[in-house]
């Protein structure tokens, strides 16, 4: 059967405006795309030890059989909860089968009919697609701008509000000044809930998040960490109090209507967060890698080019999909994997290359790719 005709006029629409997405081939080129901040995907050591780790625990089950409160709830998630909170200095802590997941669950559920969420403008498309499934009204304020965001919460006098930002944005690779941010949050007794996606793995002395980094994690509702980046593997977490999972048990849809993650998912989980504990020289090489990559683009007169940013993404602008697109090419031509950012991922006229930091680039491969970048645009 065919696509319906206005489907069709959608992807038209695209090709004509240079956006249309695809599913990109697998390639061998130098890693400057993907959020493996630290390699832990493709870590031998916890490949071999999750299996280690399932049969010790006499575990030979490929998928989890269910919704984790029907059959689904195996007895690693106890075990990596159990860790996970530990290892982020929280009360509680639940997984999700996806940052996407956990997102789209949490602020569909716990924001009411009449409380208020004020969200940052850019926040990632998962907290957007919860928000707009909220009963709660919703409005959205400046980048990091808190100025606005004070004048919106005076909006609101004797209401429950939620303020949800990230402690690295996906696209811009900045952070928000956390500590006035949670002061903010406390003047007003506001619920200051964070997206660490981009931040686990990278920032602390074990790569716990920035949140805790800067000690403020005890000072906010809820911190959202994502395991399909820096810990190289899959799933999501909500920290927060033993109340709010218990209410997340019982009211988030994303996680009471679908299966389970594997055993070997979970396990992988475990895994993974005993090997941030003693991955510190890791951490720090990557660390000193984007140290590097700020430097060299300010040597090499680039910085104009780029967004502000101390996190592993790394933004430049090229304006025009057509321009980015060509940019990028240039630079795969190379054997330098960087992909193009397209509006309307981005809006128009912020189309970028977005440059992600890995502990495994070297310093030469960092050089070489922003004397390529110069040699192009100039």
């Amino acid at each position: 059967m065919k696509l319906p005709e206005n489907l069709i006029q959608k992807l038209e629409n695209r090709k004509q405006n240079n956006s249309l997405r695809k599913l990109p081939v697998f390639n061998n080129l130098i890693d400057f795309s993907s959020n493996d901040y630290i390699g832990f995907s493709k870590s031998e050591t916890i490949f071999k030890q999750t299996h280690a780790c399932l049969l010790e625990n006499e575990i030979f089950q490929n998928g989890a059989t269910g919704s984790r409160l029907i059959s689904g709830n195996h007895a690693l998630y106890h075990i990596a909860e159990t860790f996970v909170a530990a290892f982020h200095d929280a009360e509680s802590a639940l997984i999700f089968n996806s940052g996407y997941d956990a997102n789209v669950g949490f602020f569909s559920a716990v924001p009411q009919r009449n409380d208020v969420i004020l969200y940052d403008e850019l926040s990632h498309a998962s907290i957007r697609d919860g928000i707009v499934m909220s009963n709660a009204k919703s409005y959205k304020f400046n980048h990091n701008d808190f100025e606005d965001l004070e004048r919106l919460i005076l909006k609101f006098p004797d209401t429950n509000i939620y303020i949800v930002t990230e402690t690295v944005f996906s696209m811009d690779g900045d952070s928000p000044n956390l500590e006035e941010l949670v002061q903010l949050s406390e003047k007003f007794n506001c619920y200051l809930v964070v997206d660490e996606a981009h931040t686990l793995g990278v920032f602390g002395e074990k790569g716990e998040g920035l949140m805790q980094y800067l000690q403020l994690h005890n000072r906010i509702f809820a911190r959202i960490m994502t395991f399909g980046k820096g810990l190289g593997c899959h799933g999501s977490v909500i920290l927060g109090s033993t109340d709010l999972k218990e209410y997340l048990v019982n009211f988030a849809r994303s996680f009471i209507y679908t299966t389970g993650l594997s055993p070997h998912s979970v396990a992988t989980i475990w895994v993974a967060y005993q090997q941030l504990e003693v991955e510190k020289e890791t951490i720090e090489k990557l660390r000193q890698n984007i140290v590097l990559f700020n430097q060299q683009k300010n040597v090499l007169g680039l910085k104009p080019m780029f967004v502000r940013s101390k996190s592993a993404i790394q933004s430049a602008i090229v304006p025009g999909n057509e321009n980015v697109k060509r940019l990028a090419q240039q630079l795969q031509d190379k054997g330098f994997d960087v992909k193009p950012i397209l509006s309307p991922t981005v809006p128009e006229g912020q189309e970028r290359l977005r440059f992600c930091i890995h502990s495994y680039n070297s310093q030469d491969e960092i050089n070489e790719i922003l004397e390529l970048l110069r040699d192009f645009v100039f």
